[in-house]
């Protein structure tokens, strides 16, 4: 087999890759960022104190998902296996958002899977279609709740990220950590990747490794057996495609995983990344050859519009260890019969 093209598009700006190289491969320039991670911790922890003493509380249990670092860690598929856990279990969940990337003139939104994900943002549809449960997006997670809640057919409400939404009061949260890049060089932001220091982690329920093995206690792993085209139903095993060469784009938040993903499963991999959440173009999807242009599922959801025969995405399933379903279902159960 030739050697897999390495070639890398870098369409994410200049001082997020330098940040990005402090952050996760010890390059020098944190400590002249110091001062100004002690100035973000210090309006964090302000910023907290006052959201705390606005908190809204809930009649429903609320699960938090989110992360203590900035960038990617496996949330949204995450949430979406809560979602089918949750429903096996006999509950009737739903899922609030925030809507990142949205253009929508007004707040809080019910989804629609077949939606606009300019109207709604990209997680959200992708949630609505893949989850099976009402999705309400929206920057005000209390509202969000609301207008969940107002048909009155749900009993728990999932949230999405908002780990550091300190006004929206919670039951359980959830942290997500990126078992390949940790958490960089532990420091808070810009210095480092933290939105709040490590120590936060001790204060949450459930702390879950994204790893590609696992060997974490709480660990989960992305399986991806399919290849689906974007304008089509047709579908084929992604062991297919091992030995083929691709353009691989995607703009998530941490893209070296998708690039990983496919090469190892085989695939001869030309990459080319955007910034999280990019607003796709078809100018951003062609190249001026056939070969197939292979997205993730979230930057599927922005490019169906102006797909072509050789455009396709990886979806991708959350596989989490068995104990961590055991102990969420019986901390509900606990916080249900407090509710009560």
């Amino acid at each position: 087999m030739s050697p897999r093209p390495q070639k890398t598009n870098h369409n994410t700006s200049w001082l997020q890759r330098i940040l990005e190289t402090i952050w996760y491969q010890g390059g020098s320039g944190a400590y002249l960022l110091k001062p100004l991670e002690a100035l973000y911790r210090l309006l964090a922890r302000l910023d907290k104190h006052f959201s705390l003493n606005k908190q809204v509380n809930h009649f429903v249990p609320v699960i938090v998902v989110g992360n203590i670092s900035v960038g990617g860690t496996g949330k949204t598929p995450l949430v979406i296996y809560l979602a089918h856990l949750l429903k096996e279990a006999g509950y009737r969940p739903g899922i609030i958002t925030r809507g990142y990337g949205g253009s929508a003139s007004h707040w809080p939104l019910l989804v629609e899977a077949d939606g606009d994900a300019s109207l709604y943002g990209d997680e959200p549809v992708l949630m609505a279609q893949r989850s099976g449960v009402p999705v309400v997006a929206g920057p005000d997670r209390n509202a969000d709740v609301d207008a969940l809640l107002q048909p009155g057919n749900i009993d728990i409400v999932i949230s999405d990220d908002g780990l550091q939404h300190y006004r929206l009061k919670r039951d359980i949260e959830i942290v997500v950590i990126d078992g390949e890049r940790g958490l960089g060089n532990e420091y808070c932001l810009p210095a480092g990747p933290l939105r709040e220091p490590k120590s936060r982690l001790a204060s949450c329920d459930f702390v879950i490794f994204n790893e590609p093995e696992p060997h974490s206690e709480l660990s989960m792993q992305l399986q991806a057996t399919l290849i689906r085209r974007l304008n089509s139903d047709l579908k084929q095993p992604l062991s297919d495609w091992k030995g083929r060469h691709i353009h691989a784009v995607t703009g998530i938040g941490n893209p070296l995983r998708f690039f990983n993903m496919l090469e190892e499963s085989g695939l001869m991999v030309t990459r080319h990344s955007f910034p999280d959440h990019h607003a796709f173009s078809q100018a951003d999807v062609d190249f001026a050859d056939e070969i197939p242009v292979v997205m993730t599922e979230k930057d599927a959801v922005k490019c169906r519009g102006f797909a072509k025969d050789n455009h396709w995405f990886v979806p991708v399933t959350a596989i989490v260890t068995s104990a961590f379903a055991e102990n969420l279902l019986a901390r509900i159960n606990e916080i249900k019969s407090d509710k009560q």
